[in-house]
């Protein structure tokens, strides 16, 4: 099976270029000199989107054609392994974060655009982490991130009487506040159970970790996955259970989702990618930065990268695929994408851009004074067995249903990851 499966997206991506060649030989004829270069993605959804965006980039460069072709995205990646190692592969694509994304560049398919003018000024080097390899190489450009916070009704906060709370007691005691007057104050709920790990602790762990430099300080083996500031982490997920819905253990995503829209909960831990969600809702909604610990003065947002943007180290055309990629990353690119992205989808560059939707531009706005870092388990601790990213969902989980203590919670992730993990047999 796992042979036809392979074979079918080999001819799939043999079909896929005939196409485009015959594209390539149209233009030829028709004496026109336009470069056209193929885009691949995994981004289905984004199609209209993103033509949008290819259409005011060949606006300013007629020479340049770029073609969308998305992949279904769970084949994404075998798929364009195929392309590659066949020699078919298109000319600019979404490049994975990390793990998947630093493979193919060791296997030299992806282009090094360590040089590529503007990189470093551009984007941040928390924002190029994720692309680059740990001497220091760029394999891609950072493209687009969505953004974690915490979606809150302005209608009950203002028949309450209550602030935006700053750190986690004022978030606690507001939650108590809520449910005092009769409301869900948070909707958020375990049946999924990505949903607690991702939108909740991942949102919650910048602020108790110390952001970049603290989780750095982790998976550098410098610090022990179980000290304290996990400790309060995990013991603030503990707080949440008084203030979660009613058979929380069971509801769904979809459900906090509804419970939330339905104005029964006040306040829902989640990513910007949900804004369209709740376009359409009969109250007032915004968005806040998660909490921090009690006194910590800086403050984070978790940041997550979506997508860089990476060139096929055996295209046709390097030239015009950079010329593309440093667009992307100019003023103009900048906000091209603002404004043709999916509602909850950034730009990564330092660039300031406008953003129409009021919504989407309030929870972009956190992002000012504060500072930024990915969600956790991603830069190193996915792999291995058991993965950071289930040991921190399955503590997560014991932690809410009081299955197990906090500090349990912190010691079972150190010693899991001790199992396999370098950075934590230090301890």
């Amino acid at each position: 099976m796992k042979k036809r499966c392979l074979a079918f997206l080999l001819l799939l991506s043999l079909v896929t270029v005939g196409v485009f060649a015959s594209g390539d030989q149209e233009s030829a004829d028709s004496g026109k000199e336009k470069v056209v270069l193929r885009m691949g993605s995994w981004r289905m959804d984004d199609v209209a989107q993103m033509e949008a965006v290819l259409a005011e980039f060949t606006k300013t460069h007629p020479g340049i054609e770029i073609l969308f072709q998305p992949t279904n995205p769970p084949d994404y990646n075998a798929t364009l392994r195929l392309q590659l190692e066949s020699g078919t592969g298109p000319d600019i694509m979404y490049a994975r974060s990390y793990a998947t994304g630093i493979q193919l560049f060791e296997d030299g398919y992806l282009s090094d655009l360590t040089s590529l003018p503007g990189l470093d000024t551009t984007y941040s080097e928390g924002n190029r982490a994720p692309w680059m390899t740990k001497d220091g190489k760029n394999f891609a450009i950072p493209f687009t991130a969505v953004s974690h916070g915490v979606f809150y009704n302005k209608d009950i906060f203002k028949e309450l009487g209550l602030s935006i709370p700053e750190s986690w007691s004022d978030f606690l005691s507001v939650c108590k506040k809520i449910k005092a007057a009769g409301y869900i104050p948070v909707a958020n709920s375990l049946g999924d159970e990505w949903d607690i790990n991702e939108v909740v602790f991942m949102n919650l762990a910048p602020n108790f970790i110390g952001g970049r430099e603290g989780r750095l300080a982790y998976d550098e083996g410098k610090t022990p996955f179980n000290d304290k500031k996990v400790v309060a982490l995990f013991q603030a997920m503990a707080s949440l259970a008084p203030y979660l819905p009613e058979g929380f253990e069971a509801l769904t995503y979809n459900d906090s989702n509804a419970l939330f829209a339905t104005g029964q909960a006040a306040m829902y831990f989640d990513g910007s990618w949900t804004l369209g969600t709740f376009s359409d809702v009969d109250f007032d909604w915004g968005v806040f930065a998660p909490p921090a610990p009690d006194g910590q003065k800086v403050h984070y947002i978790c940041f997550h990268p979506d997508a860089g943007m990476a060139i096929n180290s055996s295209t046709k055309y390097p030239e015009e695929a950079k010329i593309f990629l440093e667009w992307l990353g100019s003023p103009e690119g900048a906000q091209v994408l603002a404004e043709n992205l999916p509602m909850g989808m950034f730009p990564m560059s330092n660039i300031a851009v406008e953003i129409e939707d009021l919504h989407a531009k309030e929870f972009l706005s956190l992002n000012e004074g504060r500072q930024l870092d990915v969600r956790w388990a991603w830069p190193e601790l996915l792999g291995g067995d058991p993965s950071g990213y289930n040991l921190m969902m399955e503590g997560s989980i014991g932690v809410v249903t009081g299955r197990i203590t906090p500090k349990q919670a912190a010691d079972n992730l150190q010693e899991g990851l001790a199992k396999w993990y370098p950075p934590a047999q230090k301890w």
